[in-house]
């Protein structure tokens, strides 16, 4: 393939990568020149090495698509910008490599797609699980140091947010909100199978009734565990104001008792009492973080751990409408036996599938947890159905 066959796009994203592994790699050189460790320098020039390598690797991929030979156009000390003094050096420089580390893999990830020949995805393959081990080699150089210095909260946030980010790529969990999703859907799931189940039972399955009943007991439970979820995460947040309130006129009124409130807090989770002593000190320094330290450790609340009312709401709502709902899809099509037969069926397959669900957030076996919520929705099933065709009975309504 010549360069007028290549797209300019391709060519740009193989540029792209191939200055990115040059500034990469002098980077690390730099900062193996001003490594003193012997052990840490070698580390870092072999990781010097392993980027220019992978830049050799797109520059050769480059040649093949009859592209200009890339011509490195950054700093000759690539970001290592060594600071002096307590505020940088080779430390910070080391934790920002190990942010643009991780941005890296994900931007490789994403080529997927894009790089399609097979020479390229032999080069990602290759290129991302070096990444992800000089991730792990980053890791281990900086905890073998000191503390990286203080950062402001802007930065912090952002180191933080890429941390947590790799950690969940690495070890992947569900949002907050799909717990919840998952929780709601069940109850309108159980609720509504209850319902169903009872009304078919005590009406043989005739599907105006079932469905009058399914679809007024849907709009109640939906509801309800919407408006309960809304004033649930109000209240949380109105506790959480209050709580703030509280410790705020504590401080005010007397801040050297609510240091050793703190200090006391701390050395009960665990921290030594020297060390807890300092960092309750160290946190009244700034009045705000020192209020929210206090209603960490006394109230264990925290501004993260606080929902949105109404998306805790919508959650609620929505999940528990469309978990109700299915037990009563059959009844739209048919009525009788053959109603109730499927209904049971369709509602039964739910309940697996949202218990396998909850297996994302426990780490017990999907089959288990499956297997154990379908055989609850069974027992439900049988005993409504049962008291259904007993009060059919009684009071004549087949």
């Amino acid at each position: 393939m010549t360069e007028h066959d290549a797209p300019p796009a391709l060519l740009a994203i193989l540029q792209s990568n191939w200055q990115s592994e040059m500034e990469d790699h002098t980077t690390y050189k730099a900062l193996a020149l001003a490594e003193l460790d012997a052990r840490r320098r070698n580390v870092m020039r072999g990781l010097a090495s392993a980027e220019k390598h992978h830049a050799h690797l797109w520059a050769a991929e480059i040649a093949v698509l009859g592209g200009p030979k890339p011509l490195y156009v950054g700093m000759e000390s690539g970001r290592a910008i060594v600071f002096s003094g307590p505020a940088g050096g080779v430390d910070a420089e080391l934790h920002q490599l190990r942010i643009k580390e991780r941005s890296e893999i994900e931007r490789y990830d994403a080529q997927r797609l894009l790089l399609t020949t097979s020479s390229s995805q032999k080069i990602l393959r290759e290129v991302i699980a070096d990444e992800n081990e000089h991730y792990k080699i980053l890791s281990a150089l900086i905890r073998a140091r000191p503390p990286l210095p203080a950062m402001d909260d802007s930065h912090a946030r952002a180191a933080l947010a890429a941390l947590l980010a790799a950690r969940r790529k690495q070890h992947p969990q569900v949002a907050g909100w799909t717990n919840e999703a998952i929780y709601a859907a069940h109850d309108g799931l159980g609720s509504i199978f209850g319902i169903v189940s009872g009304v078919a039972g005590a009406t043989f399955g005739q599907s105006r009734y079932v469905l009058i009943a399914g679809l007024a007991g849907m709009m109640g439970s939906a509801l309800s565990t919407g408006t309960g979820a809304y004033l649930t995460a109000k209240s949380e947040r109105e506790i959480y104001d209050a709580v703030i309130a509280r410790e705020r006129r504590a401080v005010d009124f007397d801040e050297s008792e609510s240091r050793e409130v703190l200090a006391l807090s701390l050395q009960v989770r665990g921290l030594p009492e020297d060390v807890a002593g300092r960092l309750s000190h160290l946190l009244a320094e700034n009045k705000e973080s020192f209020v929210k330290a206090l209603a960490r450790t006394g109230a264990n609340l925290s501004e993260e751990n606080l929902k949105n009312p109404w998306i805790a709401a919508l959650t609620g709502f929505a999940a528990t409408a469309i978990g109700a709902f299915v037990p009563m899809i059959p009844f739209f099509f048919v009525s009788g036996i053959w109603a109730i037969v499927i209904a049971a069926i369709v509602s039964l397959s739910a309940h697996f599938a949202i218990g396998s669900a909850r297996s994302l957030m426990t780490i017990r076996p999907w089959w288990r947890s499956g297997l154990e919520l379908t055989a609850f929705g069974a027992l439900e099933g049988a005993t409504t159905f049962s008291i259904g065709m007993a009060l059919g009975h009684m009071i004549g309504t087949r």
